[in-house]
């Protein structure tokens, strides 16, 4: 005790603890202590004792908080450490966009919708975002005020999902339903029901726009999936059907046209996905890809800034630099992401989440995969790092994430219409600029989620 506390802190617990002993009814304790000490009463009276009564209990209640706290920032620290050990130092981080990733509290949340959220959609050029729901509406917001602009009535049961897209210079807003229609929005005639596309016999899940590179090139070729067990093409400026793709055994969920167009990639309630060529006439599946253990909801293609991570996640010594889908990622019931090689092989499992895995993004930059799901999180796989699970949002909603959407790159020296895969990125792939990390497109860190919680959050730089 001498060792540790000085001369005039000893005296003063001294004292704390005889008056302790005086205030406990202790007295006879209290005098073997005062003789023992030398404190008699000409040195330590009755009123100064007074004033050290309650101090032992002070202390002693502050040293039991002040553990608490110490354990609890002890574990924050710890947290905040290994975040900081797996991310690139924050000053850099918001310098550049390659190695941005979100961060809770998102920049904003909106409301307005009265049922779940079930989609999102960035517009390749403006400020704008595209919001569907199971309340029968789309909405239209200003994600950088955060501001509802209007309300879009027309479907007759939920949204399943949005997108822009369209001929180069003409964007449009595709929609599709469970009341078995798509329906095309023009956003710069108000965002008029220009044409409804009849044709599938069940809930249509999931619908994206194909870019230019095949049939001519006039980015006016839309892909929907539905749970009649199909794939379906059309042409939007004709409003026909031009192929239908057959081969899940189930409900087709989610669909991710390559950067090229050349390749569709779907996921089915059958626990597979398919790549599909869609440049021949009649298109099949090139790749089956089977491995998950439950119905695979959404899926994403690799930007080419993705494939030297990823090569090297797969054994191979030379990234490909040709083909435009080498690498996929799909999402599961199974509550685990896959990443794919182009032949079908897994090359890796991520595991993390603990519910359905929802929504999948690739970042435009390469480095990172970004998920949602039912457990209410968004977490940030870094692909340099056996994508290892460098970051969680756990709040970002309050209820199961439901979508998940990056902003398209803003490319310069080109014109910025949405034929050529933009269309709220073909779910997360960045155009070609953006893909190679080349210096005609710029980043943007901007991010949409919708949530069952009613909720649609911008998480932004």
């Amino acid at each position: 005790m001498s060792q540790l506390l000085t001369s005039r802190q000893a005296e003063e617990l001294h004292r704390a603890v005889i008056a302790y002993l005086n205030a406990s009814g202790l007295s006879s304790s209290a005098s073997a202590m005062r003789a023992e000490l030398n404190l008699g009463e000409d040195v330590f009276d009755p009123t100064t004792t007074k004033k050290y009564e309650g101090l032992l209990e002070k202390k002693w209640t502050s040293v039991v908080r002040l553990q608490k706290k110490i354990m609890e920032l002890e574990s924050r620290t710890s947290v905040l450490q290994a975040e900081l050990d797996n991310a690139t130092p924050t000053s850099r981080q918001n310098k550049d966009p390659v190695a941005w990733l979100p961060k809770s509290p998102a920049r904003h949340t909106l409301q307005s919708h009265r049922n779940p959220i079930t989609c999102v959609a960035f517009h390749p050029v403006f400020s704008s975002l595209a919001s569907g729901s199971e309340d029968q509406t789309i909405k239209i917001w200003d994600w950088e005020l955060g501001e509802l602009e209007r309300t879009i009535k027309g479907h007759t049961k939920a949204v399943l999902d949005v997108d822009f897209g369209g001929p180069r210079g003409n964007t449009l807003l595709a929609s599709c339903s469970s009341d078995l229609t798509i329906k095309l929005w023009d956003p710069s005639d108000d965002y008029k029901n220009i044409r409804t596309l009849p044709g599938h016999d069940h809930s249509v899940s999931a619908v994206r726009f194909i870019p230019s590179g095949v049939a001519g090139g006039a980015g006016n070729l839309l892909v929907s999936a539905s749970r009649d067990k199909t794939l379906r093409i059309w042409d939007v400026s004709t409003g026909y059907c031009v192929k239908t793709l057959r081969g899940h055994a189930e409900w087709v969920r989610d669909v991710c046209p390559s950067i090229d167009g050349k390749f569709i990639l779907s996921t089915s309630d059958d626990y597979t996905s398919r790549l599909w060529d869609v440049s021949i006439p009649n298109p099949e599946p090139k790749t089956t890809l089977i491995g998950h253990e439950h119905v695979v909801l959404c899926c994403a293609i690799a930007p080419a800034a993705a494939y030297p991570h990823l090569a090297t996640m797969a054994g191979v010594k030379k990234p490909p630099a040709t083909s435009a889908v080498e690498f996929m990622a799909t999402g599961s019931r199974d509550k685990t992401i896959r990443l794919w090689d182009a032949r079908g092989t897994c090359i890796k499992i991520l595991v993390g989440h603990d519910n359905w895995v929802r929504g999948l993004v690739f970042h435009p930059g390469g480095k990172y995969l970004l998920s949602v799901a039912d457990d209410y999180t968004l977490r940030c796989w870094d692909l340099t790092q056996e994508g290892r699970c460098v970051k969680t949002i756990a709040d970002a909603h309050g209820h199961f994430v439901q979508c998940i959407r990056w902003a398209p790159s803003i490319v310069k020296d080109v014109p910025a219409a949405n034929g050529d895969g933009t269309n709220g990125e073909t779910n997360g792939t960045p155009r070609k600029g953006a893909a190679a990390g080349t210096n005609d497109a710029q980043i943007r860190c901007v991010i949409a989620t919708g949530s069952v919680d009613l909720n649609v959050r911008i998480f932004a730089n």
